[in-house]
């Protein structure tokens, strides 16, 4: 059956963005249930101040670090560890040899770390490092420092870790660096020594080969000397508008005028898990207020050629800004900025980084991907390397929405370009479990369509699953309790069985533990005493719910659901059709049928899963049609 055929009928994905469309309730009115239990939930915390000059000659820095760790494990920690990011961007580090390893390598990488010269090479060295006043022994293992401390830190007390480091800016390839392809002088992202992240399940040291990163909540307060001619954003509130001035300045006040050549920034951050920043000479600085008191700010290239977009990209970020904090929580912080550089588009606190020379619906695009991270990976937080499709997944699905209503796309299915990705690499023998470490894909394409298509799918099936406003429901009422809290996907689950009544184990089970596929048909369809039967089978090892809809040739329709007995629950009627709820289909029972009074002369077709939201891995044959 041809898709024009079911969208002619109304029945398209469409009644998702509709449902996404109305204003929302109160997540905290649904039930009466308790928020996580906060009772032995704990997490570190880190309290930043750095102090960091630049050349901008060489892009050399030195700078000071003082860090006040706060274990709020149960455990005694008798070692921590630091991530230097910038140590990858040197030949023979991992991220220089797996490119060159790999079966289909990052084309922005390549071998060009391989070809870097010493002055091109980026480093990140500690010079001296102390707990509590004392020198502590350390050492360097790749982008990784181990630390083995002088006093173990008991639960629940606070130790200061002093640090002198200094490091070089390497030549712009991922992420970070100087100089980049839009000719941007500085894209400062994992430039400082980074506290590791430990929790529940230990310490995550993980190194630096290409994916994500996590971090440990926390204050940054963090002084930038750099040539007074670079105009800097990036994470945090400034702090002496009135000394760099460069569109900082607040109306009426004059700029200090300050000697030398360089200048201090001055930024604070609180509650935060990283901190970036871009610098150049040429930026161009715009602020946008909004309705809910977030300051927008917009940093690019005196570029006559990409003026335009960028100006015209501002009014969109704020109704991006309305359309995050409507549809997933409020933005708590009071500023955030659109930053031109790096390598294509990358999440930071209260910040991003893309590349600006582009089309405008692309200029719209990126900054709405990732500007959604703010809330899926800067305010919630789960761990990237091991959960890596519940931040970019999420993301894309509340991006591809709010890009269909603010950009008046009207996509029928917003999602289906996620759906055809995922359903490709189901079937090309390519696809690993989403419980792979995001580092350890056999192929980046096939971590690419997990982390992100697959991702975004979970999303969109799970609302075929429990009913669109119930899908609504759950991603508001876990980004109310769990935002600052580094969430797992089991307390996703929990949240959505909370929210919608129904048991989802077996949900999260078999979409990110397994590869398993969904492959429902319509085996027969036969006439018995005027009555008729339609039988379905269960091709596919992964359960689900089925919806049914039968078309008859008078132009009615009827809507026949077989829920899931492991589910032990129903989602509500999506349709505006008469709905027949069926016996439960048992998981173990490969095939199922049922009858409906009706002759099959009657009947035009029947479809399993008019929607399409169902992530069936062959469609070929969930329609019977009469000739």
């Amino acid at each position: 059956m041809k898709r024009t055929f079911l969208t002619s009928i109304g029945l398209s994905v469409a009644m998702l963005s509709q449902v996404f469309a109305t204003t929302p309730r109160n997540p905290s009115e649904e039930g009466n249930e308790a928020a996580p239990n906060s009772t032995t939930y704990w997490q570190q915390h880190v309290d930043y101040k750095m102090e960091v000059e630049m050349n901008v000659k060489n892009f050399q820095y030195t700078g000071t670090q003082e860090l006040k760790y706060t274990n709020n494990s149960p455990d005694t920690l008798q070692t921590v560890f630091y991530h230097l990011f910038f140590n990858a961007f040197q030949p023979g580090s991992e991220m220089d040899v797996r490119s060159r390893t790999i079966a289909d390598p990052d084309k922005r990488v390549g071998d060009r770390i391989s070809k870097l010269s010493p002055s091109e090479i980026g480093y990140l060295k500690v010079s001296s490092l102390k707990q509590d006043g004392a020198p502590i022994q350390y050492n360097e293992e790749g982008t990784i420092l181990e630390v083995t401390l002088n006093k173990p830190i008991l639960p629940g007390e606070t130790v200061e870790f002093d640090m002198e480091f200094n490091g070089q800016v390497p030549q712009q390839i991922r992420r970070s660096g100087r100089n980049n392809a839009e000719g941007v002088a500085l894209s400062m992202t994992q430039w400082y020594p980074k506290l590791a992240e430990y929790d529940f399940e230990g310490w995550h040291p993980d190194p630096y080969i290409g994916r994500e990163f996590q971090g440990v909540w926390g204050d940054f307060d963090v002084k930038l000397t750099i040539d007074k001619d670079y105009v800097v954003g990036g994470t945090g509130y400034l702090q002496n508008p009135e000394e760099v001035g460069h569109g900082y300045l607040p109306a009426g006040t004059k700029q200090k005028k300050v000697k030398g050549k360089t200048l201090t920034w001055h930024f604070v951050a609180p509650m935060v898990h990283d901190f970036a920043w871009g610098a150049d000479p040429e930026f161009i600085h715009d602020t946008l207020e909004t309705p809910s008191g977030t300051t927008l700010h917009f940093f690019y290239k005196d570029n006559d050629e990409i003026k335009e977009n960028w100006k015209n990209l501002q009014p969109k970020t704020a109704e991006m800004l309305e359309f995050y904090n409507k549809y997933i929580g409020k933005y708590p912080y009071k500023q955030y900025s659109v930053i031109q550089g790096g390598d294509g588009g990358m999440e930071y606190a209260m910040c991003t980084l893309i590349t600006g020379e582009r089309k405008f619906g692309s200029l719209v695009g990126v900054t709405a991907h990732e500007f959604a991270h703010s809330w899926f990976q800067h305010l919630l937080a789960t761990n990237e390397s091991k959960h890596e499709w519940m931040d970019e997944g999420f993301t894309s699905f509340i991006s591809d929405l709010c890009m269909n209503e603010i950009m008046d796309e009207n996509k029928p299915n917003p999602f289906e370009g996620a759906y055809k990705n995922y359903i490709y690499l189901a079937n090309s023998g390519k696809e690993q479990p989403q419980t792979t470490h995001a580092d350890r894909y056999v192929y980046n394409q096939a971590y690419g369509i997990s982390a992100y298509s697959k991702g975004e799918v979970f999303l969109a099936q799970l609302g075929y699953v429990i009913g669109q406003e119930k899908l609504l429901k759950t991603i508001q009422r876990y980004y109310a309790d769990f935002k600052f809290k580094h969430p797992t996907p089991n307390d996703f689950k929990r949240t959505a069985e909370k929210v919608s009544g129904m048991q989802l184990d077996w949900y999260l089970t078999d979409w990110t533990q397994t590869t398993n596929t969904i492959d429902y048909s319509i085996k027969n369809v036969s006439e018995e005493d005027g009555k008729t039967k339609v039988e379905m089978e269960r091709i596919g090892l992964m359960p689900m719910p089925i919806d049914v809809m039968v078309f008859f040739n008078d132009g009615s329709m009827k809507y026949f659901y077989a829920p899931l007995r492991m589910m032990h629950g129903e989602k509500s009627n999506p349709f505006e059709v008469e709905r027949k709820v069926l016996p439960d289909w048992p998981w173990a029972f490969p095939t199922y049928d049922f009858t409906f009074d009706a002759s099959l002369k009657d009947v035009k077709a029947i479809v399993i899963d008019p929607s399409e939201l169902m992530a069936d891995v062959d469609r070929s044959n969930n329609t019977f049609q009469t000739e």
